[in-house]
């Protein structure tokens, strides 16, 4: 069966991993990686090259983006990714692709394959994230998606909604959680040495610009500085860089501030990865942000986390989430708070230990759905 496997960015690679890793090695597949996004950019950490180094036979690589984050910048690199993958499906073909989320690339990339009749299995739809323009691309991806992976039973049904059947619709949990139990954090000494991590508490954060509220992001910008500038002052902060949003560039001069400012608090991180990223969040003390590895694999790792404004709104939470507008004055009461708190006891919702199991199975019957 040749598959093929869109990734645009270092999140959908990181969740994508466990089933990468069994893909590869089932005769059954004969897997081909499509990578496209901020995976080539040098802006964004160029995070093709994690993918080169986990030795897949056939990578395509498709460069669309332009350096440009605002309104017309972002509708450019979508027409850009759209006008690649026109050549892209007219030259290749598949059995079944495979695709994640709710970028914009992804969803150019998806819309491009409607003509080509290119049949799509779509991973984490159903979701809402109210504050993100992703939740329209997100929405376009299941309609043109033939098979359905949500990470929660309600999801299924919202899925199933859409699409106006529910065939082919299947509840398999977060897939990035498929193989949790058996996570082995890098040894703490070598973690901290590698990212020059001060062998003190540290706060794991991550912003990213709230895409349905435009004129309001220079304006959360600068409160998510003030805040972060707050809390500097009780614990280190191991930051994450914004990904490839629009308005992201008011983000990242904040934190740039910040670290000018806080020199000796604040570490700046532009790509992890995901075995670096659970190992940092392993050994946080807790999280702080507005995404959705606070809201779906945090939990996992026993960690509270510090949920800020609308990115993620409508999104199914477990019971370590902290809610916060986004005002530094309430990000710092939430803070305050969750400095009090030991570790988090709970279940997560998202995690079910048979995931990449489940979604093989159905992909080696997928003739017959």
């Amino acid at each position: 069966m040749r598959i093929g496997v869109l990734t645009s960015s270092r999140a959908d690679y990181g969740i994508y991993l466990p089933l990468l890793q069994k893909l590869k090695t089932d005769s059954f597949f004969e897997l081909e990686i499509i990578a496209f996004g901020t995976h080539l950019s040098k802006f964004h950490g160029y995070t093709l090259t994690d993918i080169e180094k986990d030795g897949y036979k056939t990578i395509h690589k498709i460069s669309s983006l332009i350096d440009d984050d605002s309104q017309k910048g972002i509708t450019i690199s979508y027409g850009n990714t759209i006008i690649k993958f026109s050549n892209f499906w007219d030259n290749n073909s598949f059995d079944l692709v495979l695709c994640l989320g709710d970028r914009f690339e992804m969803s150019a990339a998806v819309q491009a394959s409607i003509p080509f009749g290119i049949k799509l299995a779509h991973i984490h739809g159903g979701e809402t994230t109210l504050g993100a323009i992703d939740n329209i691309y997100r929405h376009q991806i299941t309609l043109a998606s033939k098979i359905h992976f949500t990470s929660t039973e309600a999801y299924k049904f919202r899925v199933a909604e859409l699409v106006e059947s529910n065939k082919s619709v299947f509840d398999v949990g977060a897939l990035s959680l498929s193989n949790i139990e058996e996570f082995i954090p890098i040894n703490k000494n070598k973690f901290f040495s590698r990212f020059k991590i001060k062998d003190a508490p540290y706060c794991l954060i991550t912003f990213h610009p709230e895409t349905n509220a435009f004129r309001e992001n220079n304006e959360y910008a600068i409160e998510m500085r003030k805040a972060l500038e707050f809390a500097s002052s009780k614990i280190n902060l191991v930051i994450t860089m914004p990904n490839a949003d629009n308005m992201g560039k008011f983000y990242r001069e904040q934190l740039y501030l910040l670290k000018k400012t806080k020199r000796d608090k604040i570490l700046l991180i532009e790509n992890f990865g995901k075995e670096n990223y659970f190992t940092a969040m392993y050994y946080a003390d807790f999280l702080l942000g507005n995404t959705s590895s606070g809201i779906i694999e945090a939990g996992s790792f026993k960690k509270h986390v510090i949920n800020v404004g609308d990115r993620q709104k409508g999104r199914a939470q477990s019971k370590n989430i902290i809610d916060s507008k986004f005002k530094s004055t309430e990000i710092i009461n939430a803070f305050n708070n969750c400095l009090k708190l030991n570790s988090y006891e709970g279940d997560n919702i998202y995690y079910n230990s048979r995931s990449v199991k489940i979604i093989i199975k159905i992909l080696k019957n997928y003739e017959k759905l």
